[in-house]
């Protein structure tokens, strides 16, 4: 436990809809360590990105454990959820959601606008330093429309970078891009990980899967074997 950022114990989530209960995690144990490099992966609607969500506090679990930096997490307060989100995790979403009236140096700067007594010199310090990391920094006053979505999702990672967080989630980031793009972005990922980046990718795709240095399948909202999830597979 000495090296674990992110440990989770019997986490459950529990949907309610018209009477109708849809459990998306049914007790998942999972452990990730600082500088690790973790996919999850699994068929559509076993949770993987359900969980994604509750470990990036965009959500709250129904029971069990969380804790992040040897703190419990699971059920904060939207506000304290809020500011711990901003400082402790980085998001790469498959989307991009950058703003398109903002420019690439204003939407890598708008996270840290939050950080309160961050000054602006320090601000702009840090988006061109994580510009200069995935090689955008020469786009900086374009508009996302006038970007590749190569480009777009190289800013998204910029914009994750910045706010120097304990840990990067990437759901689905090469969903959007063309094979060349997304190895592109696997092997952006892949150095920012040797760097010292901790990450946590959700994927569909086994190519992409196997980029990283430990994999975790969902299956049913558990944590399941690579073997279990082939028999199961096979059974389903």
């Amino acid at each position: 436990m000495a090296d674990a950022l992110i440990h989770i114990e019997g986490l459950t989530k529990v949907f309610y809809t018209d009477e109708i209960e849809t459990h998306a995690l049914s007790g998942v144990h999972l452990t990730i360590n600082r500088g690790e490099y973790l996919a999850m992966s699994g068929p559509s609607g076993c949770g993987k990105s359900t969980l994604l969500s509750i470990i990036g506090l965009l959500d709250t679990p129904t029971g069990g454990r969380y804790e992040l930096n040897g703190k419990q997490v699971a059920n904060l307060n939207f506000s304290d959820r809020s500011r711990i989100r901003n400082q402790e995790i980085g998001f790469i979403f498959q989307s991009f959601n950058l703003i398109g009236d903002l420019t690439v140096a204003e939407n890598v700067e708008l996270p840290l606008t939050y950080r309160a007594g961050m000054p602006a010199a320090e601000r702009k310090r840090r988006v061109t330093e994580a510009l200069e990391r995935v090689n955008m920094a020469h786009r900086m006053r374009h508009y996302p429309a006038q970007l590749s979505g190569g480009q777009q999702q190289r800013v998204a990672v910029a914009r994750a970078l910045a706010g120097s967080p304990s840990i990067l989630l990437a759901d689905e980031p090469t969903g959007n891009l063309d094979s060349r793009n997304g190895e592109a972005v696997m092997k952006l990922l892949q150095e920012l990980h040797a760097d010292g980046a901790t990450i946590c990718m959700v994927t569909h795709d086994p190519r992409f899967a196997a980029h990283a240095e430990r994999q975790v399948h969902l299956f049913d909202g558990k944590v399941v074997a690579e073997g279990e999830l082939s028999q199961l597979l096979a059974e389903a």
